[in-house]
């Protein structure tokens, strides 16, 4: 990346133009516009073209921007997979919701396969295959990084399994204190948080608009 103090909200925006990067290229579309780009992610052709600059002189004045050669420069540049194969633990009501969900939208990649210690729930649920939880060290991708925890039970002991497996980064939706290595990250996933913080958000501004 050319100037490497890109600034956080164009940091925000690029997933953004990577979705629709990837949706359009998977529709055909080989060249695009910054005016004709705007319109599918509603942010102003300016600010596009201000956001592509931090990458390099990404397009020509009159021809637009090669869809093909935005992705690869963003999968280069900003070290993105976007095949990245995930993984999942937890095939209960949670976890099949994910993956009958799956493809991410054209930005990360897909869940690769799943895993449960329930036999009743292995097999193939929307396209994924899920596996015994004790195959996992056997059944793991080749080059696995991302798991997605949504178990409720032997938290602690499944992520050091994972952890042993190469599992570098875990989206935690368990709710549930473990420990990991350095050099591991956690994201945790806390929906009742998030609406909370919405409603006393919501709240305030009604507030406000009543004084």
């Amino acid at each position: 990346m050319q100037n490497r103090n890109v600034p956080k909200a164009t940091l925000q925006r690029y997933p953004v133009y990577l979705k629709a990067l990837r949706k359009l290229q998977k529709n055909g579309v080989e060249r695009i516009m910054s005016k004709e780009l705007s319109s599918f992610v509603d942010i102003e052709p300016t600010t596009i073209r201000r956001d592509f600059s931090f990458l390099g002189n990404l397009g020509k004045q009159g021809y637009g921007y090669d869809v093909d050669k935005l992705i690869e420069i963003f999968n280069s540049q900003l070290g993105v997979d976007f095949d990245e194969k995930i993984i999942l633990v937890g095939a209960g009501n949670l976890g099949r919701a994910l993956m009958n969900y799956n493809k991410w939208n054209y930005v990360v990649g897909e869940i690769a396969c799943a895993f449960d210690v329930d036999p009743k729930k292995c097999g193939t649920q929307f396209g994924v295959e899920v596996y015994p939880v004790s195959e996992l060290e056997n059944k793991i991708p080749e080059g696995c990084r991302i798991a997605i925890l949504t178990i409720s039970h032997d938290v602690q002991e499944t992520v050091d399994k994972l952890v042993q497996c190469g599992i570098s980064g875990i989206v935690d939706f368990t709710h549930q204190h473990f420990l990991v290595p350095k050099g591991v990250v956690i994201k945790s996933i806390d929906v009742v948080s998030s609406i909370q913080e919405l409603v006393f958000i919501t709240n305030s501004l009604e507030t406000k608009t009543q004084k």
